[in-house]
Parts: structure tokens; C-alpha cells; sequence
């Protein structure tokens, strides 16, 4: 019997329990509330999507090919409409995410209007970002199984028992909107106490999967920027461990770490690392920072130096106070930083890449599956990336490399629109489509995303509507580009009544109110014109 049927039993039962009173109540109308909220908090939906997560996690160990992906999203409507159109176009929601991108949060949501993602927004802003998805999503839910039910009342009353069979299956059997989130905590929002209480506020509100990154947190600096200072592995892990304590404490014990670096990019640290013995982790992440080999009767007032293999040497300081690592090293400290959160409890990885290269990730990642062989990386297909111009230079110097004429081209010129109907143009956009195929196989990436694709649609597609809207299209400006394309597509929004629950709320007056109930969507609702 399904949770539908049963929900119908066990309140038929309690209508006898209690007698005269509640005649009123329908036990089917209490089956169909119940079904439209499967989740009764935002912590049962931690639980519930952190194991999907490791379902996935675990798939993919078995197969490359079974990697996952997102796409970040900066409002609940958003996600809402993405996983609306994902179940319409391929039926079920399987290895599909969403992601909550600090950036985002900071550009879009902030109270002081748009900033640089710096961690200077509101820290609470990021869980209530978090509930308001998993809001709207559940919402999602309970719209389309409204629909259904709708279908449902309409086969039993032209009894077709077959199509109303058909119909009670899909209910039975109905796969929720509600996804894996995974939420950008930043640098953790202040010191180790400061992350824990923060993810735990994120985990209440329903992320199954917490993403922090090894910068100083007053520091903090985009991952496509220059200025990062990152932090020693003993801060970090504390970090780390403060997550973890937060998931266990709410019960989420299978909650999901990602532990990003960005040392490729970060060539400062605000702190040498504390050393306890020759060659620990300290004394490796010292071994980096760009010195200078010095005799006592040479330092100076002030000066911090530091014995290294039994050389006093000086850390180059900037007048900033911060030290310099040395160049060049910036893959190797990544790779380090990586096998060491991993040991720290990390679940996954996220390196951040100056470009988009399949080699260079997987010569990473081969560094640090000798030490950790199922490591698995989350990876930002970037927006700050220009894709076209890096991948028609990489088939350049792929096509140079291997004796091809490449004389028709100039390489820093390849982003020219001269260039867009050519073979070379045409093999990068080949290799652009399948890059996440090709790094989830070679690099060991188990999940895509794009931080801040919606931020960049919501530009274009307003751009697009002002110019025709206020130009000489007027109002077919709209109709032709917005309506009519909404209703060839089928978007479910052109009936904007009905997604906002409308319909949702008819149902309930009549649950309420019978027969005296004022409904909305009567004859004159003009919605009916999308039927």
C-alpha cells in the first residue's frame, strides 16, 4: 500500500477516534496536504539529500561517466524553475544539483546593495538563501502534485479507471524537486567558532554539503582575482573539524565537506605556520615561502626569521605584514593543501584553476591520488573564464605542436568573431562540450558546476527584452520574445498565477470551506487564455 493509501487509513482512523467533530475533515484532502509536504523540516532535508550525495559519490567511484553538476542560482525561483524544466526535459532529477555561490550572494542579496565577494554581506544572508530554495522547491512539489490531483478528480469523474490508475501510480511514485544543495560558507565567516555556529545555521536550513576555502577570513578574495591569502593547514583543519561537528551535532552524519584551495593563484600567507617537528605540516608549508639565507649580525629591528634546515633564513614581508610565497610553487602547495584536507576529513576537493585545462587538472589530481587514490575534485566551470579564447588557443597549440598549418590564425586574436565559422573554431566547441565528460574521466572530477550562470541570463535576457520592449517592437517585444516563446516551450510559468500558488490555495478553501469556498481560478481568471 502506498504512503498515499496508508495516510487515507490512518486518518479515517482518527476521524472515528474523534468522533462528530470531524465530520468535516476529508481523509483524502489530508492524504493529498500530507503528499504535498513530504518534508516537514529543512533539517529532514539535510538528511535526506546528504545521502544521495554519497549514492552518487559511490557511482561515481565505480564510473567516471556518472558524474554530477549544477548550476548557481541567487534566488528560490530560480532553482525552482531549474529543477521544474530539468524534470520536463529528462524526466527525473537524478545527478542534478544546485549551487549556492557566495558571489552571488554578495553581488545580488546584501543589504548594503552589490559587493565584491569579499565576505562582507551579512553572514546570515547565505542560510536564508539555503531555506528560500528549499522552499521554493518544495513548493515546486506541491504545485505538481496539485496538478495531478486535479487529473486525478477529472478521470474519476469521467470514470476512466484506467487514465485515474495511471494517474495514482504517478503520485504514488512522485520525485521531488528538492536536490542536493551545495552552500558556499566562504572562508568560514571569522575563526573556527564563528564557521561552526554558521554551518550549522546553513545545515538547519537544509545543505547536506558545506564548501570553505583555506583563505584568511578577513582577507578573503574571489577565486579569479589576485590579492588571496590563504592560511596554514592547522587553521584550516580547525575549520574543517568545526563543519563536521555541526553536521554530527544535528544528526547529519553523513554530511558532505568540500575543502577548497586556493593557493595556485594565492601567493601570500598572513602567518608562518607553527612547526613541532622537522618535516610536519608547518614545516612543509614554510618550506615554500620565498626567503632569503641570513647570518645573525645581519638582522634588523623588527625582522621575523626562522630556522630552516638549520639555515636562519628571512620570510620576504611586505610592508602589508603578509609574507610571500615563492612563484612557481603555487601547484604544488594545491596539491599538498589537498591530500592534507583529505586527512583533515575533507570529503571532496575544489581546486582553483587560472583556466580551464583538462591536463593540468588531472596532473594535479594524479599528485594527489598517489597519496589519496578515490580523491575526487568539485570543479568551477567559471564564467570568469573566457571559454572560447582558451579553447581555441589550446587547439592552436595542440594543432602547432603536432606539425598542422596554423598560419590562417592569430593566436591572440582567436576570440575575433572572423574566426567563428572555421575547423579550428569548430574543434574548440567540440572540446568546450565535452569537457566535463573529459575531465569527470581523466581529472577525477565528480561534480561540475557554474557558479554564477543565472547572474550572467538575467542580464542578457533583460537586455534583450529592454531593447526590444522600449525600441520600436513596443509590445511584440514581450510577445514574441517572452510569451510566445514561453508557451511553444512550454515553460510552466506563463501561467504565472498557477506557480505562485493560486490553484494550491483553491484546494485548500475548498478543503476548508465546501461548497461556500470563493475560489480564484473561476471562468473570469484570465489564466484560462494558456489552457
Amino acid at each position: 500500500m502506498s504512503a498515499y493509501q496508508n495516510d487515507i487509513k490512518a486518518v479515517t482512523a482518527l476521524k472515528e477516534a474523534a468522533g462528530a467533530g470531524w465530520s468535516g475533515i476529508s481523509e483524502e484532502a489530508v492524504a493529498r496536504m500530507r503528499a504535498q509536504n513530504k518534508f516537514k523540516t529543512h533539517l529532514d532535508i539535510a538528511k535526506y539529500t546528504a545521502r544521495i550525495m554519497r549514492e552518487d559519490m559511490a557511482a561515481y567511484d565505480a564510473d567516471s561517466s556518472q558524474y554530477t553538476q549544477s548550476l548557481g542560482c541567487w534566488h528560490g525561483f530560480i532553482g525552482q524553475q531549474k529543477m521544474i524544466s530539468i524534470k520536463k526535459h529528462f524526466g527525473n532529477t537524478n545527478r542534478r544539483y544546485l549551487y549556492l555561490s557566495g558571489w552571488m550572494v554578495a553581488a545580488l542579496r546584501s543589504q548594503f546593495g552589490p559587493l565584491p565577494d569579499q565576505s562582507m554581506h551579512e553572514k546570515t544572508v547565505v542560510a536564508g538563501l539555503i531555506e528560500e530554495l528549499y522552499t521554493f522547491l518544495r513548493q515546486a512539489d506541491a504545485r505538481e502534485l496539485d496538478l495531478l490531483f486535479r487529473q486525478l478528480d477529472a478521470a474519476k469523474e469521467a470514470g476512466d479507471t484506467a487514465k485515474a490508475a495511471d494517474i495514482q501510480e504517478q503520485i504514488d511514485n512522485h520525485e521531488t524537486h528538492v536536490v542536493p544543495i551545495i552552500a558556499d560558507i566562504d572562508a568560514g565567516f571569522g575563526n573556527e567558532e564563528a564557521t561552526y555556529l554558521m554551518a550549522k545555521q546553513m545545515i538547519e536550513a537544509g545543505a547536506c554539503c558545506i564548501q570553505i576555502e583555506n583563505q584568511v577570513a578577513d582577507e578573503k578574495q574571489c577565486g579569479h582575482q589576485d590579492g588571496k591569502v590563504t592560511v596554514p593547514h592547522d587553521d584550516f583543519h580547525a575549520k574543517l573539524r568545526a563543519v563536521r561537528y555541526a553536521f554530527l551535532e544535528l544528526g547529519v552524519d553523513d554530511g558532505v565537506i568540500v575543502a577548497r584551495t586556493d593557493s595556485q593563484g594565492a601567493g601570500l600567507t598572513k602567518q608562518i605556520a607553527t612547526v613541532k617537528t622537522p618535516g610536519d605540516q608547518g614545516d612543509i608549508y614554510n618550506s615554500y615561502l620565498d626567503v632569503e639565507e641570513i647570518t645573525v649580525d645581519q638582522m634588523q629591528q623588527g625582522d621575523v626569521v626562522i630556522n630552516q634546515n638549520g639555515k636562519l633564513v628571512r620570510p620576504k614581508r611586505l610592508p602589508s605584514g603578509l609574507f610571500q610565497f615563492r612563484r612557481g610553487t603555487g601547484e604544488e602547495r594545491c596539491v599538498f593543501d589537498c591530500i592534507e584536507a583529505i586527512k583533515a576529513g575533507a570529503d571532496l576537493l575544489w581546486i582553483e584553476t587560472e583556466k580551464p585545462h583538462v591536463g593540468q587538472i588531472k596532473a594535479m589530481m594524479d599528485e594527489i591520488r598517489k597519496e589519496v587514490p578515490n580523491a575526487k575534485l568539485v570543479y568551477n566551470n567559471s564564467p570568469s573564464f573566457n571559454w572560447t579564447l582558451n579553447f581555441r588557443q589550446q587547439v592552436f597549440d595542440a594543432w602547432q605542436a603536432e606539425g598542422k598549418d596554423v598560419s590562417a590564425y592569430d593566436r591572440a586574436s582567436l576570440m575575433s568573431v572572423e574566426y567563428d565559422e572555421t575547423e579550428l573554431s569548430a574543434e574548440a566547441d567540440r572540446r568546450i562540450q565535452s569537457f566535463q565528460a573529459d575531465a569527470s574521466r581523466e581529472a577525477g572530477i565528480f561534480h561540475h558546476l557554474i557558479t554564477l550562470p543565472t547572474y550572467h541570463t538575467a542580464a542578457l535576457s533583460t537586455d534583450n527584452l529592454a531593447k526590444r520592449y522600449f525600441g520600436e517592437e513596443g509590445m511584440l517585444g514581450y510577445v514574441q520574445q517572452v510569451q510566445r516563446q514561453e508557451i511553444r516551450q512550454g515553460i510552466a510559468c506563463v501561467k504565472h498565477q498557477n506557480m505562485s500558488g493560486s490553484d494550491i490555495g483553491d484546494a485548500h478553501k475548498e478543503y476548508f470551506s465546501g461548497e461556500n469556498a470563493l475560489k480564484a481560478s473561476g471562468k473570469d481568471n484570465t489564466m484560462n487564455q494558456f489552457s
